[in-house]
């Protein structure tokens, strides 16, 4: 299946490219873990449902770090609130271990990249017994995204 780059995937609360607000880191870092409001347009015409992968690559570990996994998304959504609550049903395992968002805590030094994904796919629901982590959840997508975009933002936390 060809990837078609239809999505647009944007944010009153950052730029892509610009810094997450305090807000939205975890609250050892001094935010208030609270998600960026998230928007996004141009669906294509087959999507079946959505999923969104938030991913800290330059994460002090392998693979980096997932912050946010949800998926089984209504295709009729458009945006995500600031501080969104994922429903338990749509919400994966990131990588606190925990349901739902997790907003960057990187340790002191320079700018992680924090890569905000949404994905359009060509299947209606994936089935899982148990909340998917962002591994799995990829796995079981392949071969049913039908577009995706991805938006970055950066976060630094001072010296503690």
């Amino acid at each position: 299946m060809n990837l078609v780059l239809a999505v647009l995937l944007l944010s009153a609360t950052f730029r892509n490219g610009g810094a997450l607000p305090l807000a939205a880191a975890a609250i050892p870092c001094g935010g208030e873990n609270r998600s960026p409001e998230l928007h996004w347009n141009d669906l294509p015409a087959a999507t079946r449902s959505l999923a969104l992968i938030v991913h800290d690559t330059d994460a002090p570990r392998a693979g980096g770090f997932y912050h946010w996994v949800a998926y089984n998304l209504s295709p009729a959504m458009r945006s995500f609130p600031p501080a969104a609550v994922i429903a338990p049903e749509s919400s994966g395992r990131n990588d606190a271990g925990s349901l739902g968002y997790f907003g960057p805590c990187p340790p002191p030094g320079k700018p992680h990249h924090y890569h905000f994904t949404l994905y359009a796919l060509d299947i209606a629901r994936i089935d899982a017994a148990q909340p998917l982590s962002a591994s799995e959840l990829l796995a079981r997508m392949r071969g049913h995204i039908l577009a995706q975009s991805a938006l970055v933002g950066l976060f630094a936390t001072a010296t503690r």
